[in-house]
């Protein structure tokens, strides 16, 4: 199965529409329906967005094992900076911020990091 049926599989399987999913993930829908598709590949950060959001591995979308769960590790930051950026709930105001400026990812970071002090006290 290619990569584009599993992510539909993944997301008609929690009820979500594409729209939703794009949604979660920040993709703009016309995007999000060009990977379903496969006319589009999917980039790196995607890819760890999409399997963040469907809880599944990378290595599962990308065909290399059948396993949907990811082996049992602990979350690094980046995986925990991507899950709170994408989180629907917590992360609205992000999609508000450019996506291609490394200034804004620089302060949502800093950002991140006093939020992480916070919760460790």
């Amino acid at each position: 199965m290619d990569i584009g049926r599993k992510i539909i599989s993944l997301r008609e399987k929690r009820g979500w529409t594409q729209r939703e999913l794009a949604n979660r993930v920040n993709l703009n829908v016309s995007v999000m329906n060009r990977i379903e598709s496969n006319e589009r590949p999917v980039k790196d950060s995607e890819l760890l967005n999409l399997a963040i959001v469907l809880e599944v591995s990378t290595d599962y979308l990308l065909g290399r094992t059948d396993t949907l769960k990811p082996t049992s590790r602990p979350q690094d930051d980046e995986t925990t900076f991507h899950a709170f950026i994408n989180d629907p709930e917590l992360g609205v105001w992000y999609k508000e911020l450019p996506q291609s400026s490394e200034e804004e990812l620089r302060k949502l970071r800093t950002i991140w990091e006093v939020i992480k002090s916070e919760q460790k006290k």
